[in-house]
């Protein structure tokens, strides 16, 4: 089984298998360019018969590793093999029944799959992140540009294109730990930040009072499809990708109620260039349970539905990839006090995780998309000239 497996992925490139009685499978042309090592039978079974999920499952525990290498290495190797393979078909009705079912994203399941994530320690986040905490695709303006230059040039972008000016009203939906509400609210704008999440609730209004920005940078523990009231601008970053395709169009009604006759949202987004599809197994189970990476062909119908204009859309393609190589070798030079805070899995479990990601961003398709909304289409310039100013 792990012999077809293998010779029906590496076609272009060579790999070895090292099994638990000593056997060497190989496969690909010319030399192997690394060996991956299986501990035990029970691990071996389980990757041949679901590599999406038991591959990951087998770092976190330690019964599979790479000699010449590191997982990063052998994700790239394999990816690079997966992106030559025929584009997949449409899902069929049974995937499709039981992707709504993963992504239902009700009130009570967005809260609990918030909490499995977000709600770890902040000093956890503050291992790799950047001094603000952005944790979301930075936007790299030069190749050399620092994980801080990077992030605060991501939100002066995003705040860019909200034209936002002193005295406006302005909702951030999934605010996070508040980095980007307080960049607003330093501009003069009245920020409005919900989450779901208690730790960075928290966290967010600690920062506010710290910097003295609590009159006009408020944050709630709150759904944003409960608020009732309008905003000037409306920003989201990084939270779509929580909403999951069954409720995009109450997410988009949601920001056409909220947003003012003659408002702008700016949504920015992980985005995939391939047609719709499932979330990968392990990242669904262990790291965004309920989160979904759409493609545009899912989103731009529910906008359309929603009323809304959409004035601009960039794609931003390598620049997360590059957030991420930060971030993984930040987590791994830290990697020590990671371990303080939790156990040996679970930081296998996030090394994995952001070696998938950044692969995932190289070789798979995924990319960033920024989305200008209004109700009215003279709500911005006619021209994006503004952001170049």
């Amino acid at each position: 089984m792990l012999q077809a497996l293998l010779d029906q992925t590496f076609l272009t490139r060579a790999v070895r298998v090292r099994l638990p009685d000593g056997r060497e499978l190989t496969a690909g042309p010319g030399t192997p360019e690394l060996t991956a090592v299986i501990e035990d039978v029970k691990t071996a079974l389980a990757i041949a018969a679901n590599p999406d999920l038991a591959l990951g499952e087998a770092f976190m525990d330690g019964t599979f590793r790479v000699e010449g290498g590191d997982i990063y290495d052998f994700l790239q190797l394999t990816t690079s093999q997966l992106a030559i393979r025929p584009r997949a078909g449409k899902l069929t009705l049974l995937q499709r029944l039981r992707r709504g079912a993963e992504q239902a994203n009700d009130r009570l399941h967005a809260r609990s799959n918030v909490h499995h994530h977000y709600d770890l320690t902040v000093d956890f986040y503050r291992l790799f992140l950047d001094e603000d905490l952005q944790y979301s695709c930075a936007f790299f303006e030069a190749p050399n540009a620092t994980l801080d230059q990077a992030q605060t040039a991501k939100k002066r972008r995003l705040i860019d294109k909200l034209l936002l000016t002193p005295g406006q009203s302005a909702l951030d939906i999934g605010c996070g730990w508040g980095g980007l509400g307080l960049s607003m609210a330093e501009r003069g704008a009245r920020v409005t930040g919900v989450t779901l999440s208690t730790e960075q609730h928290r966290t967010a209004k600690e920062r506010a009072a710290a910097r003295g920005l609590a009159d006009r940078a408020e944050f709630r523990l709150q759904d944003y499809r409960d608020l009732n009231q309008t905003f000037d601008r409306i920003i989201s970053v990084g939270m779509f990708e929580h909403v999951g395709a069954p409720n995009y169009q109450e997410y988009f009604d949601t920001v056409a109620r909220l947003l003012a006759d003659d408002g702008v949202a700016v949504i920015h987004s992980i985005g995939r260039k391939t047609p719709p599809s499932r979330t990968q197994p392990f990242i669904r189970k262990y790291i965004f349970p309920g989160g979904y990476i759409p493609a545009l062909s899912e989103v731009l119908p529910a906008i359309e539905r929603a009323g809304l204009w959409v004035t601009d859309m960039e794609v931003l393609r390598l620049h997360y990839a590059e957030t991420l190589r930060i971030w993984r070798e930040r987590f791994l030079a830290r990697r020590e006090e990671a371990l303080a805070l939790y156990d040996e899995r679970f930081c296998r479990m996030w090394e994995f995780y952001l070696a998938a990601s950044e692969v995932a961003f190289r070789e798979l398709g995924h990319m960033v998309f920024q989305l200008q909304l209004a109700k009215k289409q003279t709500a911005v310039p006619l021209s994006r000239d503004y952001l170049c100013e």
